[in-house]
């Protein structure tokens, strides 16, 4: 046996084991355990108050857990500069809070610093700029490397925050209900754009928040549905996203079907997910 060329599998991306998470007294998540490999493209489901938000706020390195174990990138929370780690992560969040009139391009350019507005005192270089505007082209909008953003829609800002996450090449992108406030037109386009990551950039792990099935990209591996704090099920997206896993999520009967690799969700007790 030729033992060079057997390859020790890579280290997770995100390992959450037994984590759980008390705010004033009260369970927020418990018993939270889930492992997300390089180049997998996760979605994290679940009804409003189910916990979402605080499991991605510890993939993004934002906070840590009260009880168990938590790894980003190979780092174990609290024994890790969380600032530090923070840049090899991109956020793409919807409430960027910005209401400055930079253009896109200046937009695309603070993922470099992991600032809101323009760095004092920073001026960026020749190869940071030509980063800016491929990241920029990546998502379709170099006609508008110019615009302000103060002025484009809320499409063009969705797209131009994964520029913006992408220009610092992060290990993992995290998507939170990134197609909040978009109409029907500006959503597909904004998923077209995450679909396309999975040709141009497939070592890249992503993890995408929504309670809206009608909201997974096409290119979606694998799933993680939660409800009152806990996982109801985990693993590959046709296993996950189901008829009876997501009633059982949502505590309502929902018919889940899959179509042209999108999925949608309707109220009834018949009918069965679609593989």
């Amino acid at each position: 046996m030729n033992t060079a060329a057997v390859r020790a599998p890579s280290p997770p991306v995100i390992e959450l084991i037994d984590v759980g998470f008390r705010r004033n007294g009260a369970d927020i998540l418990r018993d939270i355990t889930l492992t997300v490999h390089a180049g997998e493209r996760w979605a994290l489901l679940g009804p409003n108050g189910a916990g979402k938000s605080t499991i991605l706020g510890f993939c993004g390195a934002l906070s840590h857990p009260s009880t168990g174990t938590a790894r980003v990138l190979g780092h174990t929370l609290g024994r890790v500069d969380m600032q530090a780690l923070r840049h090899e992560i991109g956020h793409v969040n919807p409430r960027h809070p910005l209401d400055s009139p930079l253009t896109l391009h200046e937009v695309v350019l603070t993922g470099i610093t992991a600032t809101i507005e323009i760095a004092l005192r920073w001026e960026p270089s020749g190869a940071e700029i030509a980063a800016a505007d491929a990241a920029i082209t990546q998502v379709g909008l170099a006609h508008r490397r110019n615009a302000r953003w103060t002025t484009v829609s809320q499409g063009e800002r969705g797209r131009a925050l994964i520029a913006r996450a992408l220009v610092a090449e992060p290990q993992l992108l995290l998507l939170d209900e990134p197609t909040t406030g978009l109409d029907v037109a500006a959503r597909e386009q904004f998923l077209e754009t995450v679909d396309a990551l999975a040709e141009s950039a497939p070592e890249l792990t992503t993890i995408l928040v929504t309670h809206h099935l009608e909201e997974l990209p096409e290119s979606t591996t694998h799933a993680v549905v939660i409800a009152h704090g806990g996982i109801v099920a985990a693993g590959s997206v046709d296993d996950v996203v189901t008829t009876e896993v997501i009633s059982h999520a949502f505590e309502h009967p929902i018919r889940v079907a899959r179509e042209a690799g999108r999925w949608s969700a309707r109220a009834g007790r018949s009918g069965a997910a679609a593989a």
